[in-house]
């Protein structure tokens, strides 16, 4: 007999997990609220780098996976993995996209049925919220009667070495049999499970991980601005201190940090930690006032050279290399990239954007978006890199920029000055 997946949200994290799960011998309906997203699952056309397309029209052509709007369509679920978005909401956590799932899967509940959390949130959650919601909408009991746990995502979009199968995937349930059936879940999905003794060390787990990098950054990135009004190279201290062969992990700095992680989830830690024990996570706060202000460095970088050229920000046609969050994806949710192109819109730049990988729908009407060549680099007063797309040709830049702003350490050259 066929074990029945149910994921609710085909995003960057359960879209990648359907797939894995077909694979893996599961009947899968992969549910999402957004109707535009479901045609075009239905349609065979991924809007996930880690998921082409033709794995997804494989995946349909088999029969074992259907995208649904339909909440009729999540009865009789074996399994259940909620990868909802956790967003902020005036710094505070919103987590109205875990109590919809929550609500939406009671029903469907059977006992000896398994439900597994994956969105980010605070040490609690699971236990404190979706539990009493499974509960009350199904009339049945939290470990008596069905398994639930929690399981942090770690997809990291884009990353060619680490995927879903073979990054080790944290587990953990709210009973020795939750987590039994979560193990045994898993195990099905990827090469490696490390169970921890409960779901509150999970939530916990993926903070900490985040937070680790969050705060790391923070510290390169105050430190090159410092090292720069020091007449210092930051980025060969950097490297020279990663010839270490322990004790130093290698952050490098960049123009603020965006994605689904670094600038929302060490900010659920800072406000569990607050609500709960009525004191500041100081290192997460600090983080967060130090990485928020990396695009206004950048833009203030960038008008001090053209200050240096008798050059004012309004009027001067600045082009951007890059809107994205990370290199070689088309994620641009909490993008810092766009941040400066906001404040360089502020101040009356002329702004032209370059990003082969973003979608139209990221780019304010008020920027050109343009192909990169010689001559919109050689017409740009300033050229900001600010991500380090493969698909961008850098000789072509340092050939025919006149001014290069490289915040990401990647081009040479006596018109390129680094972050």
């Amino acid at each position: 007999m066929v074990d029945t997946l149910v994921v609710v949200g085909q995003g960057y994290v359960g879209l990648p997990l359907a797939m894995r799960a077909v694979h893996s011998g599961f009947d899968v309906v992969g549910f999402d609220t957004d109707e535009a997203r479901v045609k075009a699952l239905a349609a065979g056309e991924s809007y996930v780098e880690d998921v082409a397309s033709t794995e997804l029209a494989s995946a349909l052509a088999s029969g074992h996976y259907r995208a649904s709007s339909d909440p009729a369509d999540c009865a009789g679920f074996d399994v259940a993995v909620v990868t909802v978005p956790t967003p902020l909401r005036e710094g505070n956590p919103d987590l109205s996209y875990i109590e919809a799932a929550s609500r939406l899967l009671a029903p469907h509940l059977r006992p000896g049925a398994s439900v597994v959390l994956e969105s980010t949130t605070y040490p609690g959650t699971t236990e404190e919220l979706v539990a009493p919601l499974l509960e009350e909408g199904s009339g049945l009991v939290a470990g008596a009667d069905f398994h639930l746990g929690y399981s942090p995502e770690r997809i990291d979009p884009g990353n060619p070495s680490f995927g879903l199968a073979n990054t080790p995937k944290v587990v953990s349930g709210i009973d020795a049999a939750s987590l039994a059936a979560v193990r045994d879940f898993y195990d099905r999905i990827v090469e490696t499970t490390v169970a921890v003794s409960g779901c509150k060390e999970a939530e916990l787990t993926k903070l900490l991980e985040n937070t680790f990098r969050h705060v790391n950054i923070a510290l390169v990135n105050e430190l090159a601005m410092f090292a720069n009004d020091l007449g210092i190279d930051v980025w060969e201290a950097i490297d020279a201190a990663s010839t270490k062969p322990f004790g130093y992990l290698r952050f490098t700095p960049g123009p603020g940090v965006g994605g689904h992680c670094l600038p929302i989830d060490p900010s659920y830690l800072s406000w569990r930690v607050r609500r709960s024990l009525g004191v500041s996570f100081r290192f997460v706060e600090l983080a967060n006032d130090v990485n928020d202000h990396m695009p206004d460095y950048v833009v203030r970088r960038v008008s001090v050279a053209l200050n240096r050229r008798r050059l004012a920000v309004n009027g001067s046609r600045i082009l951007l290399l890059g809107l994205a969050y990370k290199r070689n994806t088309s994620d641009a949710r909490e993008s810092p990239a766009l941040v400066v192109a906001d404040r360089l819109l502020a101040l009356g730049a002329e702004v032209h954007v370059v990003d082969p990988l973003v979608a139209e729908g990221h780019v304010d009407a008020r920027m050109a978006r343009v192909e990169l060549s010689a001559q919109e680099l050689a017409g740009a007063d300033a050229v900001v890199l600010l991500v380090d797309h493969d698909a961008f040709d850098l000789d072509l830049v340092v050939a025919h920029a006149g001014y290069v702003l490289d915040t990401r350490h990647r081009l040479s050259g006596p018109q390129v000055e680094h972050l």
